[in-house]
């Protein structure tokens, strides 16, 4: 990659960063109050976590059946409220397994 082409997209990736950190503080002079504001500014960075993790994990294991399994696996170990080890472990056990068994009936 030539170098002036990556300072352009570090540029353009600290101005795109900056803007959203400081558009709230330009329109936002006091302290915010109102509920759904906050939460709306709070839920943000987990927006924007899962929008980029997502994709990834359907395509993690280079097929459907196997990252779908892991995604099910976390998606009930955290809605039972087990630790974040835990719905890991479970999470890698359930994809593992699932590919071992597609690799079986191969």
């Amino acid at each position: 990659m030539d170098n002036g082409y990556f300072f352009l997209l570090l540029a353009v990736m600290v101005v795109t960063t900056y803007l959203i950190r400081a558009i709230p503080f330009v329109f936002f002079r006091k302290k915010i109050t109102n509920e759904k504001v906050k939460a709306f500014f709070d839920y943000i960075p987990y927006a924007v976590l899962s929008s980029m993790t997502f994709p990834a994990m359907l395509y993690a294991t280079g097929s459907i059946l196997p990252s779908a399994a892991g995604l099910a696996a976390a998606l009930i170990l955290s809605w039972r409220e087990k630790s974040l080890l835990v719905v890991a472990i479970g999470t890698c056990a359930a994809a593992f397994a699932v590919n071992l068994l597609l690799l079986m009936t191969v």
